[in-house]
């Protein structure tokens, strides 16, 4: 049986929603999975991952073959980095206190540039929101004439 992580759609339409799964190859794309590994929201800026890294790294190294979406997603969260670190690991040119080490500080980079994103997409959603203008004030009817 040949495993593939790939996406299967939810949501409604124009306005999808994908889970990351592992299936296999022969299943239809929203049919039948053997596990669930995370969700993607593309309609966020920036799109909204959730993985589980450790599940995702162990169906890599079984020989599970990613799509191509799946391979970005995977790339973008460090699974593939992780993937190669380890690899190096096992090869004998650094220990996994070096590898975890290169992680977290790739990590912590990471995520700080991705929070920048964020905060760059709110600042500019608010520059484009029209200011708003404030209508002139009403005058009840007694207060109309101005006699008396």
């Amino acid at each position: 049986m040949a495993a593939k992580i790939r996406l299967q759609r939810h949501g409604s339409k124009k306005r999808p929603f994908y889970f990351i799964v592992v299936a296999d190859s022969r299943s239809p794309r929203d049919g039948k999975f053997i596990q669930k590994l995370g969700t993607y929201n593309p309609l966020t800026v920036p799109a909204t991952i959730q993985l589980d890294r450790q599940r995702a790294l162990d169906w890599l190294n079984k020989g599970a073959t990613p799509t191509d979406t799946v391979r970005r997603i995977l790339s973008f969260k460090g699974v593939l980095f992780l993937k190669h670190l380890l690899r190096g690991v096992k090869l004998g040119l650094f220990d996994e206190a070096t590898a975890m080490e290169k992680f977290t500080k790739w990590s912590a980079e990471h995520d700080a540039h991705v929070k920048k994103r964020q905060e760059d997409a709110y600042r500019n959603k608010r520059a484009r929101r029209p200011m708003p203008t404030r209508r002139p004030e009403r005058r009840s009817e007694g207060d109309a004439g101005g006699e008396g």
